[in-house]
């Protein structure tokens, strides 16, 4: 999801990069690998072949007629993909070649200025911070209406959480409000020129705007009667808000071609359910770089072998997993002499066990049980080695390994054996049952980790039921093919949630999944609520100084291991492979197809 949602979820970290330079070509001729048995070459094929300082467009290379058919994890399901049960990393995958955003990653993860579609983004005045955005001029929809400054006003409106609808509440459901909630007026100084005025400083204001936030305004005021989107402010009449935003919240689920347009290089031009395949084509109205294949399907392919079979046999020509498998990596790697290339990249991605606190969590020996019950290495060992050589147990939420701030803060508190899981449950009263298992005031130490279907999440869980059965804990195993799409991971409705949060370079929007609910945490899922968490975010995403920011973040996320929350497994691997094509990378945060409009046809 991604961290602006996660399991996808939303946006992910700041992150210290290996920045590369430019280049172009990438043909991977040479056959040499890394430890990891990807090709050497890989890593020169994570820039954009125009990428130039901190700006990004598409390269106008010779495109070709012909299909690319690409293999991911799971299905589209949303082309707002900012809704608490649509917003997936699965639809960005997709969807980040039809929505264009202010600010693009690269496969470096460095944010560059979309120059597709901006002219420039300037702080123009730091207190109050107001951030200006030049629109280009002449640029359309793929349903030939303006893109201009109405698309971002909308972006903002729906995502700023001030608006009030007739019955009082707030009708746009975003999955997350951070950010857009500290610009306090939005203006159109005219159809080029959008003007943010902050109501507190906001360092991270690079991720705003990006993560296919952008819909088209347009459409929304043909569906609804609302003459000028620009013209509704939060505070505005009550009634047109409902409007807008039952329309997108509910409107824009599925695929409509009629009123989901694109402003990138693709638009969507079928979708079929049953297959969970979506087809790219053109857009004819796109003004940037002409390249790329006439037509990409993207299949879901949940099964990763599966997928490296299919890549195999030829039925598809680009297998893009964030799901690491090791029999599926032996597979992709034993291709290359079939001209096959294969990669594999850390994401900006963690695997996490989360406790739901409305439930028996509520039991503070039993989560810490729990964690000292979990032994994370073996799981790393048995499940991730064949793809990332060096993979290591996760030991921080806020941060990733090798980050400024980084900080070990569970080596002491998960894995530390059968033995001291027990005690900690017999020192707070739990009595060991006839049946091995503890139990207090009549409730078992028994639970359920629920995921989505997922082989490696089912040994994940296999192991963890056999360590936590040793220090008297009953663990089952729950596969629910719709727990991350269907409504189950963003109403809470689990005992432990097994997924992956991922999010771009901006640490704010880990904010909204662990403050109290109440108190902008829309993607708290669990229903975590500690005041030191909240006071430490707070204090992070307001700071002014880099280090006091650091610093904050830090105590966040001090403060979510002392609560015993949420256990990290690991730094997610991607793993792709591919053939026909001269570059291909997996870009941590959008996938497979970030730059899939300047691909060029390997012959």
């Amino acid at each position: 999801m991604r961290r602006t949602k996660a399991v996808s979820a939303l946006s992910l970290v700041a992150g210290a990069s290996l920045l590369l330079s430019a280049c172009s070509g990438g043909d991977s001729g040479s056959g040499s690998t890394d430890q990891n048995g990807s090709s050497t070459d890989v890593k020169a094929m994570a820039v954009g072949k125009a990428e130039q300082g901190d700006s990004f467009k598409l390269a106008d290379v010779k495109g070709w007629d012909g299909t690319v058919t690409v293999g991911i994890d799971d299905g589209y399901s949303g082309y707002n993909n900012n809704t608490p049960d649509t917003n997936s990393s699965y639809n960005t995958y997709i969807l980040t070649t039809v929505l264009e955003d202010a600010f693009v990653l690269d496969g470096n993860n460095k944010v560059l200025l979309n120059k597709d579609i901006l002219d420039s983004v300037d702080v123009t005045s730091k207190d109050p911070q107001v951030v200006t955005y030049k629109i280009k001029p002449n640029l359309k929809w793929s349903d030939d209406a303006p893109f201009d400054c109405k698309d971002f006003y909308l972006a903002w409106l729906s995502g700023s959480g001030q608006a009030k609808g007739s019955d009082g509440k707030n009708p746009f459901n975003a999955a997350s409000t951070t950010g857009y909630d500290k610009i306090k007026t939005a203006t159109c100084k005219d159809n080029l020129t959008f003007e943010t005025d902050y109501s507190e400083p906001y360092l991270d204001y690079k991720g705003l705007f990006s993560g296919v936030q952008i819909l088209p305004a347009h459409i929304l005021e043909k569906q609804t009667g609302i003459a000028d989107i620009t013209k509704l402010a939060p505070n505005g009449d009550p009634a047109q808000l409902s409007k807008a935003g039952d329309f997108w919240t509910n409107k824009w689920k599925g695929f409509d071609k009629s009123i989901m347009p694109a402003s990138g290089p693709y638009m969507i031009d079928a979708f079929d359910a049953n297959q969970k395949a979506v087809t790219l084509v053109k857009n004819p109205k796109w003004a940037g770089g002409k390249g790329g294949p006439a037509k990409i399907v993207v299949k879901a392919m949940e099964d990763t072998k599966a997928m490296a079979t299919a890549l195999q046999n030829g039925e598809i020509d680009v297998a893009a997993s964030t799901q690491p498998d090791a029999t599926a990596a032996q597979t992709m790697k034993s291709l290359a002499p079939q001209g096959v290339v294969y990669g594999s990249a850390p994401q900006l991605t963690y695997e996490h066990l989360d406790l739901q606190f409305n439930r028996m969590f509520k039991d503070d020996a039993l989560r810490k049980a729990f964690f000292e019950a979990v032994d994370r290495k073996p799981i790393v060992d048995k499940l991730l080695k064949e793809v990332q050589a060096d993979a290591a147990p996760l030991n921080s939420i806020v941060f990733f390994q090798g980050e400024p701030g980084y900080t070990d803060l569970y080596s002491s508190k998960a894995g530390l054996g059968a033995e001291a899981a027990a005690k900690t449950l017999t020192d707070a009263g739990w009595t060991k049952g006839a049946d091995g298992i503890f139990a207090k005031n009549g409730q078992r130490a028994s639970f359920k980790i629920t995921h989505n279907q997922n082989s490696r999440r089912s040994q994940t869980v296999e192991i963890i039921i056999s360590q936590a059965k040793a220090a008297g804990i009953e663990v089952k195993d729950e596969t629910d093919a719709n727990f991350l799409k269907g409504g189950r991971v963003s109403t809470g409705d689990y005992d432990v949630a097994l997924f992956g949060w991922s999010s771009a370079p901006f640490k704010s929007q880990s904010r909204s999944i662990y403050v109290c609910p109440n108190n902008g945490g829309d993607q708290n899922y669990q229903n975590l609520c500690d005041p030191k968490i909240d006071d430490a975010f707070n204090a992070a995403v307001k700071a002014t100084d880099e280090t006091v920011k650091t610093q904050s973040y830090q105590a966040a996320d001090k403060a979510i291991a002392d609560k015993y929350a949420t256990i990290p497994l690991w730094q997610t691997p991607s793993m792709w492979a591919f053939k026909g094509i001269d570059r291909v990378y997996m870009q941590s945060y959008n996938g497979a197809l970030w730059n899939a409009g300047e691909w060029e046809q390997k012959k």
